[in-house]
């Protein structure tokens, strides 16, 4: 039987845990550029210019054409 390679175990872990935590960083500089009033979560921007393009009564969809 094979014998476990812990090395490569730990390194895969520690690659893991420096890429989740340069997207926290990535997140928490977002959110200081977007200044105060940014505790909303990030949305797509493109979904959130549709929402803002539809007339008050009217689904997002019927306005596409």
């Amino acid at each position: 039987m094979a014998k476990p390679n812990y090395s490569f175990e730990k390194r895969q872990r520690e690659i893991a845990k420096k890429k989740k935590k340069e997207e926290k960083e990535k997140e928490k500089a977002a959110r200081k550029v977007g200044g105060p009033g940014g505790d909303e979560p990030a949305t797509d921007e493109a979904d959130d210019a549709d929402a803002d393009a539809a007339a008050p009564g009217q689904p997002p969809a019927a306005q596409a054409g």
